[in-house]
C-alpha cells in the first residue's frame, strides 16, 4: 500500500485570549498583533489602512486596547498640522491576562542558529523521530470510547499540530492525505532545510508507532505558502 500525503496550503507575540478578553474581538486582536510586528509606534490612519477598516472603527478598537492596558498612545507631531495620535505596545501588557510570549520568534529564530551541516541535520531528524514517536505515544481513552485506529491517530495527531488533514482512502489501497496548512511557514522561511528536516523525522517517527511495517518512500518539500509537500508511504495496513 503507499500513503500519499500532499501539504497544501505570526505575529511577534503570541496572542492568547478567550471569551471576555478584550483580545476576543477579531479587530482589536488584529491590531494588537500589527502593532506587535511592526515593533514601533503607528499613527491610526496607518493602522486603519493595514486592517482594512474605517479609521473611526480602528480608533474606537484602539482605545478599547489603551483602557484595557495593552497599547499605550501619544501625539506626535510630523510636519504641519495638528498632531496625530500614535499607537504603540504598552510596556506592562498582558495579553490574554497572561505574560507576552513569542513562541513564533523563538522557533524562527532557532532555525536560523542550527547549522545546516549534514551531520547537524541528521540530528534534527533524529531528534524530530523521536519527538514523532513521543506525540505517537498510546493515550489513556476513556472506557465507553472505541480505541483509535493508526489512521485516526495520525489524522488526529496532524490535526492538532495545525495541518489540517483531509484524508481519503481509495479502492487501490492507496492513502491520500491532504495537509491543507503548513504551521511552520514561517520557520521555513527561515531555513527550509532544517525545519523541513525536522518534520520529515516527526512523520517517519509517527509511523514508527502507529504504522511500523510502514516505510516512508517519499518527503517532498513544497513552499511553505502554497503547501503541497509530497509524502509517500508504503506498507501501512490502515484500510483493514
Amino acid at each position: 500500500m503507499i500513503y500519499t500525503v500532499v501539504l497544501c496550503k505570526a505575529p511577534a507575540m503570541d496572542l492568547p485570549s478567550e471569551a471576555g478578553d478584550v483580545l476576543a474581538h477579531p479587530t482589536r486582536a488584529r491590531l494588537f498583533a500589527l502593532l506587535n510586528e511592526l515593533r514601533r509606534p503607528a499613527t491610526t490612519d496607518e493602522l486603519a489602512g493595514s486592517a482594512g477598516q474605517h479609521v473611526n472603527g480602528v480608533r474606537r478598537q484602539l482605545e478599547r486596547l489603551r483602557v484595557a492596558g495593552l497599547v499605550e498612545r501619544r501625539q506626535a507631531r510630523r510636519g504641519r498640522g495638528r498632531p496625530r495620535d500614535e499607537w504603540f505596545v504598552a510596556p506592562g501588557a498582558s495579553p490574554g491576562g497572561q505574560r507576552p510570549r513569542a513562541y513564533a520568534d523563538l522557533s524562527t529564530w532557532l532555525a536560523r542558529a542550527i547549522p545546516t551541516s549534514r551531520a547537524r541535520l541528521r540530528e534534527v531528524e533524529r531528534t524530530g523521530r523521536e519527538i514523532g514517536r513521543e506525540l505517537a505515544a498510546p493515550v489513556e481513552e476513556p472506557s465507553a470510547s472505541e480505541p483509535e485506529s493508526g489512521q485516526e491517530r495520525f489524522a488526529r495527531i496532524l490535526t492538532a499540530l495545525g495541518f489540517r488533514p483531509a484524508i481519503e482512502l481509495e479502492a487501490s489501497g492507496n492513502v491520500r492525505c491532504r495537509l491543507c496548512n503548513c504551521p511552520y511557514r514561517d520557520s521555513v522561511r527561515e531555513s527550509p532545510e532544517v525545519v523541513c528536516t525536522l518534520h520529515r523525522g516527526i512523520t517517519a517517527g509517527l509511523l514508527e508507532e502507529l504504522a511500523p511495517d510502514a516505510r516512508m518512500t517519499e518527503f517532498e518539500p513544497h513552499d511553505p505558502d502554497a503547501a503541497g509537500c509530497l509524502v509517500e508511504i508504503a506498507g501501512t495496513d490502515w484500510r483493514n
